[in-house]
């Protein structure tokens, strides 16, 4: 007897899980679930050198690896600008999601690749087009120049 009782209570718990979860998914707003759309991406030097620029194979030339155009952004976590800039830099990651990708880069914690592209104030933004050179700007920007740049510079949108 005491078998069929666990083997009854097991059972029904199963399907209280199981249809828990289904109802959960299809009940909470009675859309499909969505992706959630990615924010900004911290860089290290590793990172960088694989999936934006190798600049230590290539010293000469600018050879961007990515498969989307960028925005890098070098930061500090002290700065007051880039704090300013970090909320919109976030919004327009999801904003843009798919279309390009929004890297940041703590000038602190990567001195090296910092000094490689001779940054000397912070905030410094590169945008960077596929196929072409970046373009550097330096401060801080409201969103509505950032937009302006993404769809001109990076998206070629007039």
């Amino acid at each position: 007897m005491k078998k069929l009782t666990g083997a009854i209570l097991l059972l029904t718990i199963v399907a209280f899980t199981a249809c828990a979860s289904k109802t959960k998914e299809t009940e909470e707003n009675k859309q499909p679930i969505q992706e959630k759309k990615m924010g900004t991406i911290h860089l290290t030097k590793a990172e960088f050198l694989s999936k934006v620029a190798n600049y230590a194979a290539n010293p000469t030339e600018w050879k961007y690896l990515g498969d989307k155009p960028c925005i890098i952004d070098f930061y500090a976590s002290w700065c007051g600008p880039c704090k300013t800039i970090a909320p919109i830099l976030e919004e327009l990651a999801k904003e843009y999601d798919g279309q390009i990708y929004i890297y940041k880069i703590n000038t602190e914690e990567e001195q090296e690749l910092a000094g490689a592209f001779g940054i000397r104030s912070i905030p410094t933004i590169l945008f960077v087009p596929m196929g072409e050179n970046p373009q550097m700007a330096q401060g801080a920007m409201p969103k509505d120049a950032f937009k302006k740049a993404i769809d001109e510079v990076l998206l070629k949108k007039k």
